[in-house]
C-alpha cells in the first residue's frame, strides 16, 4: 500500500517502527561506502597478469618500432586494431594514449577554450557567454569540466531512450552553445542506452556553432551485467553521413577492465578532428607509453579477449546489483516512496525519492554510518532542483557489505518520507 494511502493508526505504526529500526541502524556503527563507482579488489585482480607483461625482451610492436623509445603519438597498431574492432571504429580513426580520457576530455574542452577547434572562428574564450549542454542525470566529473572552464552548463531530462533531443536541437541554435556531455551505453548514473534514432537525430541536428562538439564518452560499451553486449552504433559513420563529419569526439577506455588509473584511454573521431589533436598533442608531449598499450594487447589479444574479461567482471558486479535491486523492491515496494533503475550494464543505479528528501536521506545514511554520494551530484553544481536523486554505487564494497548497506539506506529512504508527511 502507497505510503499516502496509510490511515493515521497505520502511519503512526510505520513512523514508530521505522524510528526504531534507524536508531538499530545507528548503534551498529557501521562504516560503509557507496559514494564512487570504483572496480572491486576481486575485479582488479582478474587483471594480475599484467604485472608481468610484456615481459622481458617483449618491446616490439607488430611493426617492428621499439617502443621503449619516444615517438608514434597515434598510439601502436596493435591496440588500435583490438580496440577499433571491439567498439566498431575504423583504426585510421582511433588514437591510443595514456590511462586516462577523462584527462583527453578535459585537454579537448582546454585546448578549444585556448586555440579553438579546427572549426571555430576564434578560441572558444573569446566568447563572453559559453553553454555546454548537460543531459541529468548526469556524470559529476563532466559537469566539473565544463564549469572549470567558465562554460554555463544548461541541463535537459535523460530519457528512456536517451536525452531530450528537442529540448536540445532548441539549445543548439543559440551560437554560445558549444557542446554536449554523453555517456551513450549504460549512462551514469541511470544505465540508460541512447536509441539509434536519438543518435541520428543528434548527428543531424543543425547547430549556430559551427565548432559545436559532443563529447561521446563511451565508457561503459563492453560493461555488460549480462552475457550480452549490445551493439556499439558507430556514430562517426552516421555523423560523416548527416554532413557532420566533425561533430563527434569519441573516447574510451580500460580503466574498469584492467586496472583503474593505469590502463590505455582511446579517442576517436574525423581524420579533421585528429589532426587538430595531435598538432597540440606532439607540442604537450613526445608520445604515450606504449610499453603499456603493448602490455594489454598482449593481456587482451583479441577483441574477444576483451568480451572474455567483461564476463568476469559481470559474474563479480551483477550479483551485487541485482541485491540492491531486490532489499530496494522488498523494503520499499509497496511504500512507493522510491524509483530506481534496473540496469543491464555500467556501475551505478540512479534513484529517486520523493521530492525533497534526498539531502536529508543522504544526511540520516551519513549519520547511520553509510556513505552514498552526496544528494544532487548527478546534477550541475550538485544542484538537483526536486532534491530527489541519489546514485548508488554498489561495485567497490564486498557483497555482504552491499547488502548491509542497502538494508540502511532503505530504512533512511523510508524515514524520510515519512518525516516528510509530519508523521
Amino acid at each position: 500500500m502507497s505510503l499516502l494511502e496509510l490511515d493515521s493508526d497505520q502511519l503512526k505504526e510505520l513512523a514508530d517502527r521505522t524510528r526504531k529500526n534507524y536508531e538499530e541502524l545507528k548503534a551498529k556503527g557501521l562504516k560503509l561506502d557507496l559514494t564512487r563507482g570504483k572496480p572491486s579488489a576481486e575485479q582488479l585482480d582478474l587483471a594480475d597478469e599484467l604485472l608481468t607483461l610484456p615481459g622481458k625482451d617483449n618491446y616490439k610492436d607488430k611493426n617492428g618500432a621499439d617502443l621503449r623509445n619516444y615517438g608514434n603519438a597515434e598510439g601502436i597498431a596493435d591496440i588500435r586494431e583490438l580496440w577499433g574492432e571491439l567498439i566498431g571504429v575504423n583504426p585510421a580513426q582511433l588514437l591510443a594514449a595514456d590511462s586516462s580520457s577523462l584527462n583527453m576530455e578535459f585537454d579537448l574542452v582546454s585546448w578549444s577554450c585556448a586555440f579553438g577547434n579546427n572549426d571555430s572562428q576564434q578560441p572558444w574564450f573569446a566568447d563572453e557567454a559559453r553553454k555546454w549542454i548537460c543531459p541529468v542525470p548526469g556524470y559529476d566529473r563532466h559537469h566539473t569540466i565544463s564549469e572549470q572552464f567558465g562554460f554555463e552548463n544548461v541541463t535537459v531530462p535523460m530519457l528512456e531512450d536517451g536525452p531530450d533531443v528537442d529540448a536540445i536541437a532548441e539549445l543548439v541554435k543559440d551560437p554560445s552553445v558549444k557542446g554536449m556531455w554523453a555517456v551513450p551505453m549504460f549512462s551514469n548514473p541511470t544505465g540508460v542506452t541512447f536509441s539509434k534514432e536519438s543518435i541520428e537525430k543528434l548527428a543531424s541536428m543543425e547547430t549556430a556553432a559551427p565548432d559545436f562538439r559532443i563529447m561521446w564518452d563511451n565508457a561503459y560499451a563492453v560493461h555488460t551485467l549480462t552475457e550480452e553486449f549490445p551493439e556499439i552504433i558507430d556514430v562517426l559513420d552516421i555523423s560523416e553521413k548527416a554532413g557532420n563529419p566533425n561533430r563527434f569526439w569519441v573516447m574510451s577506455s580500460t580503466s574498469k577492465i584492467t586496472f583503474a588509473g593505469a590502463g590505455v584511454a582511446f579517442f576517436a573521431s574525423s581524420k579533421a578532428n585528429l589532426d587538430w589533436y595531435l598538432s597540440i598533442a606532439n607540442t604537450r608531449g613526445i608520445g604515450p607509453n606504449k610499453l603499456n598499450q603493448l602490455a594489454h594487447a598482449n593481456y587482451f589479444g583479441s577483441a574477444e579477449g576483451v568480451r572474455a574479461v567483461m564476463r568476469k567482471h559481470s559474474g563479480i558486479l551483477a550479483p551485487k546489483f541485482t541485491a540492491v535491486q531486490n532489499i530496494l523492491e522488498e523494503r520499499l515496494g509497496e511504500y512507493e516512496v522510491a524509483r530506481w533503475t534496473k540496469p543491464e550494464g555500467g556501475y551505478f543505479i540512479s534513484m529517486d525519492v520523493i521530492d525533497g528528501t534526498a539531502s536529508r536521506v543522504w544526511e540520516l545514511a551519513k549519520d547511520a554510518g553509510i556513505v552514498l554520494t552526496k544528494a544532487g551530484s548527478a546534477f550541475p553544481g550538485n544542484d538537483d532542483p526536486n532534491d530527489r536523486n541519489i546514485r548508488l554505487a554498489p561495485s567497490l564494497p564486498p557483497q555482504e557489505e552491499v547488502e548491509e548497506a542497502m538494508d540502511g539506506v532503505a530504512t533512511c529512504v523510508l524515514l524520510a518520507a515519512i518525516e516528510k508527511l509530519g508523521a
